[in-house]
C-alpha cells in the first residue's frame, strides 16, 4: 500500500508540474521577448504558487502548528483555484492562437542582401583618380515578422486568460466569504400527518471551519440559519477541518443555533480527519444533539442519523440497522447521512427522506462532473424508489474558499403532508 501511495503521489506531482509548465510557457515565456524582469517575476510566481499550494495541503493534514496552517492557507489554497482557471482559460484560447498565427508572413533574413533591381547606385569621385565607387543604399525596412505577430497574439491571449481567471476566482471567493444564501425546497411525504404540514428543517452541511474560515464565518452561518426560524436544524457533517484545540473558539457561535425542536448533528468524513470523538463531545457542549447511529422520535416523524463511511476505519462506521431497526413503519422517517452514496442503504431500510451534503455541488466548475461520477446525486432533490434524497451544496468550502457555479446554501426543507 505504501508503494502504491508513493507512486500515485509522484504521478500527481508530475502532472501538477507539467500543467504548471504549460501555463507558464503560454503566459510568461510566450509573452516576453527575452529573459528580463517581467519573465523572472512570472517565473517566480509559477514556482512559489504550487509550492505554497502543496505546503498548505501538507500543513493541514499533518497537524502543523495552527499559525503556520493559517499563514499558508490563504495564498496556497487561492493559488489552487487560480491555477485551475488559468489552465482552463489557457486551453480555451489555443484555437484563437492557432487561428491568429495560421498565416505566416514571408521569411525575412536578418541581413537581407540587396537585389539588382533594388540596388541604387551613387557615384563618388575619388580624389586624384578617375575611379568610380558604387555604394548600395539599404533597402526599405521589412514588414513586421511572424515573431512580432506571435508575441502580440500571446500578449492579448495572456491578458484575457489572466483577467478571466482572476475575475472568476475573485467573484467565487466573495460568494463564499459573504456567507450562504437560503434555499427553500418543499418535500411531500406520504406518511407525514396533516398536523406536520409545513414543518421546516434547516439543513446545513460542509461548513468546513479551518485555517481560512473561522469564527466570523461560523457566526454568519448561524445568523442565516436562525433567520429562517426553523422547527429543526440538521447539521449533516464536515463541520471542521482541524482539532478542537485549534477550532473550538471558531465553532463557539454554533451554541447560538435556535430551533423549536433543537439542532442535531452527524459526522462527515472530515470529522474523522480531525478527531471525531472530540468533536462529537464538543458539539454536545454547544447544545447540538449528535446522532451516532441513533434515532429519536420527533412529534410527527422519526429522526435518525448514521456515522460517515470514513468512520469505518476507526470501527465507528455507519450502522443502519442500529439506527433504523425496530421503528414504527407507519411513521415517516428522516435520515441524516453525510454522503449521498448512503442512499442505497436508506432505501433498503425504507427511509422516507435522506438529508446529505459532502459534494459541495462540485464547488469549482467543472468539479460537478467529477462529483457526479462518485455520487448518485450532486445537488438537489431526487427520488430513489420510495425514498427521496436531498443533497445540499454546503455552507462553506474546502481548500480554496472559492465556489464557481456551485453557490453555497442553507436549505430549508418544508415537509408537506399529502393529506393536507
Amino acid at each position: 500500500m505504501v508503494i502504491v501511495f508513493v507512486l500515485v503521489a509522484l504521478a500527481v506531482l508530475a502532472a501538477v508540474v507539467a500543467l504548471h509548465h504549460y501555463v507558464w510557457r503560454r503566459l510568461v515565456r510566450d509573452t516576453t521577448r527575452a529573459p528580463g524582469p517581467a519573465r523572472r517575476a512570472g517565473t517566480a510566481l509559477f514556482v512559489a504558487g504550487p509550492l505554497l499550494m502543496v505546503a498548505a495541503l501538507v500543513a493541514e493534514r499533518s497537524g502543523a502548528p495552527f499559525w503556520l496552517q493559517q499563514t499558508l492557507a490563504w495564498p496556497g489554497f487561492l493559488w489552487m483555484a487560480l491555477a485551475l482557471y488559468l489552465l482552463l482559460t489557457t486551453v480555451a484560447t489555443e484555437p484563437v492562437r492557432w487561428w491568429a498565427n495560421r498565416r505566416r508572413g514571408p521569411a525575412v533574413s536578418a541581413s537581407p542582401a540587396p537585389t539588382a533591381e533594388a540596388e541604387q547606385v551613387s557615384v563618388v569621385s575619388a580624389p586624384a583618380t578617375d575611379t568610380v565607387v558604387t555604394a548600395p543604399v539599404s533597402p526599405p525596412a521589412p514588414a513586421p515578422s511572424d515573431f512580432s505577430r506571435r508575441l502580440f497574439v500571446s500578449r492579448v491571449a495572456g491578458g484575457v486568460v489572466a483577467g478571466a481567471a482572476v475575475g472568476t476566482v475573485g467573484w467565487g471567493t466573495y460568494g463564499v466569504l459573504r456567507g450562504p444564501r437560503v434555499k427553500r425546497v418543499t418535500v411531500p411525504l406520504a406518511k407525514l400527518p396533516r398536523a406536520a404540514h409545513g414543518y421546516r428543517i434547516a439543513v446545513v452541511s460542509d461548513i468546513h471551519l479551518g485555517p481560512v474560515l473561522g469564527r466570523d464565518f461560523a457566526q454568519r452561518v448561524v445568523d442565516t440559519v436562525n433567520s429562517t426560524q426553523p422547527d429543526l436544524i440538521a447539521v449533516v457533517g464536515d463541520l471542521v477541518d482541524g482539532s478542537v484545540k485549534n477550532l473550538g473558539p471558531a465553532a463557539a457561535p454554533l451554541a447560538g443555533l435556535k430551533a423549536r425542536h433543537g439542532a442535531y448533528f452527524v459526522t462527515g468524513n472530515h470529522e474523522y480527519f480531525s478527531g471525531a470523538a472530540q468533536w462529537v463531545a464538543e458539539v454536545r457542549t454547544l447544545g447540538l444533539h449528535p446522532l451516532e447511529n441513533a434515532r429519536t422520535e420527533m412529534p410527527y416523524f422519526d429522526l435518525a442519523g448514521v456515522n460517515d463511511l470514513a468512520g469505518a476505519s476507526e470501527g465507528q462506521g455507519p450502522d443502519f440497522a442500529r439506527a433504523l431497526d425496530g421503528r414504527d413503519p407507519a411513521r415517516a422517517c428522516v435520515l441524516l447521512a453525510h454522503q449521498p452514496v448512503q442512499i442505497h442503504e436508506a432505501v433498503r431500510h425504507a427511509v422516507d427522506l435522506q438529508l446529505s451534503g459532502h459534494t459541495h455541488g462540485g464547488q469549482l466548475w467543472p468539479g460537478n462532473l467529477i462529483a457526479a461520477a462518485a455520487n448518485p446525486t450532486v445537488a438537489g432533490l431526487e427520488r430513489y424508489g420510495d425514498t427521496q434524497l436531498y443533497v445540499s451544496r454546503g455552507a462553506g468550502a474546502w481548500g480554496p474558499p472559492t465556489r464557481v457555479d456551485a453557490p453555497s446554501d442553507v436549505t430549508v426543507i418544508e415537509l408537506a403532508a399529502l393529506s393536507a
